[in-house]
């Protein structure tokens, strides 16, 4: 049986506060539970000021067989910052204001700590893409069949970022950056002409992430995946062109993180749930899904702490 955790963003303290209301205990540096086990929907850093802490939690439940996890955008990006781009003096990820500002949280945490940041970068690209465990799936933003399919015959049949990979992927227009970008950040669709949005970091978008599966989305507002709060900002116009991807109703439940949801934890669709609740935004929580074996998930399993503050 699983416990479902979303992203964490450097909040290692409202993490140890949920793996104690779950009924996890620190054994020896190790947090274990008697009969159940962890999966962590990535995006372990950037945001909040315990880097270093949320790594000493998560690595080594992983590596003790105590939790596994998927890779999220933001190891991804952590991966291609710090690797340069074969022979040129650039890297695969810009060193722009931008990008800089997004990852200060982490490259802060590693200034004084070479070692350190270069084996935490290992440590990222031993983390899958996605998980199939049979009975549910697990990925950071959309399970995209076709996109898994390719990847996973690309890689010669397993879910591991290669060097490859990470180097095609960082190429725009590749076929393999579109199916990083949408398994790692979602299914994304244009704006109208002339439409625009500021995300919460303040930056105008012309794109929006999209409810993938939802077959009855007519508008861009109806498709639109994200906070609540930033739906009046989405122009209900009807959708142009397509924003979807095929899950079917008895596919086995898929867990995702990446979209900063707010509110009370619940499932998107029967089979469909997104545990990530903002924790690294104030008021923000984090959350996680007590899975024990049923196709149809249930509100009554969604665990959550509130942001502890620090």
């Amino acid at each position: 049986m699983y416990d479902i955790i979303g992203d964490i963003h450097g909040h290692s303290q409202s993490l140890q506060a949920l793996l104690e209301q779950l009924g996890y205990r620190d054994e020896s540096g190790v947090w274990r539970h008697p009969s159940r086990m962890a999966i962590f929907l990535g995006d372990f850093i950037d945001r909040g000021l315990f880097q270093k802490e949320t790594l000493r939690i998560v690595r080594p439940m992983i590596e003790s067989g105590s939790a596994l996890a998927v890779m999220g955008n933001h190891e991804f990006n952590a991966i291609s910052f710090y690797t340069r781009d074969g022979d040129n003096r650039d890297y695969l990820r810009t060193h722009s204001e931008q990008h800089v500002e997004q990852h200060a949280a982490f490259l802060k945490a590693f200034e004084n700590d070479a070692d350190g940041h270069e084996d935490a970068i290992r440590w990222f690209k031993q983390l899958p893409l996605w998980l199939d465990l049979g009975d549910i799936r697990v990925v950071h933003a959309c399970w995209d069949r076709q996109a898994i399919a390719r990847v996973f015959e690309h890689q010669g049949g397993d879910a591991l970022l290669s060097e490859d990979l990470l180097f095609s992927a960082s190429r725009k227009g590749s076929w393999q950056y579109e199916a990083i970008e949408t398994i790692l950040k979602g299914k994304e669709i244009a704006l109208s002409p002339g439409n625009s949005f500021s995300d919460k970091d303040g930056n105008v978008r012309h794109r929006i992430r999209v409810r993938w599966w939802d077959q009855g989305a007519r508008t861009y507002r109806d498709a639109f995946l994200g906070p609540e709060s930033a739906k009046t900002n989405i122009p209900d116009d009807e959708i142009a062109g397509d924003h979807l991807v095929e899950y079917s109703h008895d596919a086995p439940p898929v867990f995702l993180g990446h979209y900063w949801m707010e509110g009370a934890p619940a499932p998107l669709a029967p089979n469909i749930a997104c545990l990530d609740y903002s924790v690294a935004k104030p008021g923000g929580t984090l959350a996680a899904y007590r899975w024990d074996g049923e196709k149809e998930l249930k509100r009554e399993k969604f665990v959550w702490v509130a942001r502890v503050e620090g």
